[in-house]
């Protein structure tokens, strides 16, 4: 059986969404083989064409469309909410504050640069970000995935990555974040069948919700509780996600 390598981050709403595929609840064409990184590392890899099909940033896809097609499921959009700017409270942000992000190469890395560009600006694993800034190392830092959700009292919300969004974008469309990318050397055949398998692992995540988020949670893949899972989940996996609409579509292209 040939074997498809499928890169994917390991924040709840990717693990959520890909575990269909890897308790082999989907297909029997090819043999799927998952790997689980950072966004940064996702799209840095991306760039050195590395996976087969690869989560990536939107903000990235510019830089592979010539080796990648864009997929249209598997996606995961900001309505009314996304990325935050914390930095600590009763503390007033310089013109060139010091801040911590996900990578160069992500989306929210893409629209901070825009709106603070003069912002001294240093790259970190996501899981990082909070306690640099509570450490002093920053002055500030964006959360994303599951960091959104919470994080320690002595920090508030300097700005959102949805409003500067809407200020860039000149309407109200949905934040593009996170979608799935596709080797364009894969066989057409082959293309057709990975974009369908992928298509019904996030229609049976979302359908199969109470079953298959404590499977996760019993196996230890989640960094959260069931709470803020299903909190999560409501955000980043849900029917939005399963097949890019036309309205996400051109937010993608706006971006």
């Amino acid at each position: 059986m040939k074997k498809i390598t499928i890169a994917h981050s390991p924040d709840a709403d990717d693990i959520f969404m890909y575990m269909a595929i890897k308790f082999g609840w989907i297909g029997n064409d090819f043999a799927y083989e998952n790997t689980a990184l950072d966004i940064q590392t996702l799209n840095e890899f991306a760039l050195k064409n590395e996976f087969d099909t690869t989560a990536i940033s939107f903000g990235l896809y510019p830089l592979i469309a010539s080796e990648y097609a864009l997929l249209r499921t598997a996606v995961s959009f900001g309505e009314g909410y996304g990325p935050k700017l914390i930095k600590k409270k009763d503390t007033h942000l310089k013109r060139n504050f010091k801040v911590a992000l996900s990578g160069a190469n992500t989306t929210n890395a893409l629209i901070f640069r825009i709106k603070y560009p003069e912002a001294r600006i240093i790259y970190k694993n996501f899981l990082d970000i909070e306690n640099a800034v509570l450490s002093g190392e920053v002055d500030a830092g964006v959360l994303i995935h599951e960091s959104i959700l919470e994080f320690d009292q002595s920090l508030c919300v300097e700005a959102e990555l949805w409003d500067i969004w809407l200020e860039f974008a000149k309407e109200n469309l949905p934040l593009p974040l996170g979608g799935m990318a596709l080797r364009r050397s894969l066989p057409l055949s082959d293309a057709i069948k990975i974009e369908r398998d992928l298509t019904n692992a996030v229609k049976i995540a979302d359908a199969n919700r109470k079953i298959l988020a404590p499977m996760l949670m019993e196996r230890k893949l989640i960094r959260v509780n069931e709470e803020k899972l299903n909190t999560y989940l409501n955000l980043y996996a849900n029917k939005n996600s399963i097949s890019m609409n036309q309205t996400q579509l051109l937010a993608v292209d706006t971006l």
